[in-house]
């Protein structure tokens, strides 16, 4: 994966979580993954590159499927709740289902 397409992960995760209205620590999550963006673009910088432009691209032409796909790969490389990640593919399943 090169850094433009990881990048768009991780915003996909963003999107995702914050899509995941039924999490009450969702927030915290959001930070985690903000903070997350923050570090890979100040250790990753890409030259040339719009990143607000690309957020606002994953967010609109991006399937919610593959947003929430995205959020349970980042999860599990920030370690966060495995409630969170449940109700995610939960949701997933529901999404494929009514499909």
């Amino acid at each position: 994966m090169n850094l433009i397409d990881e990048y768009r992960c991780i915003i996909g995760a963003y999107y995702g979580v914050k899509s995941m209205d039924n999490y009450d620590l969702k927030e915290y999550v959001l930070k985690d993954i903000e903070d997350y963006v923050k570090n890979f673009i100040e250790i990753n910088p890409i030259d040339n590159f719009d990143y607000r432009k690309e957020a606002n691209i994953v967010n609109e032409k991006t399937s919610l499927i593959t947003k929430l796909q995205d959020s349970l790969i980042i999860l599990s490389r920030l370690n966060q709740d495995l409630e969170l990640i449940l109700l995610i593919k939960k949701k997933i399943r529901e999404l494929k289902k009514n499909n």
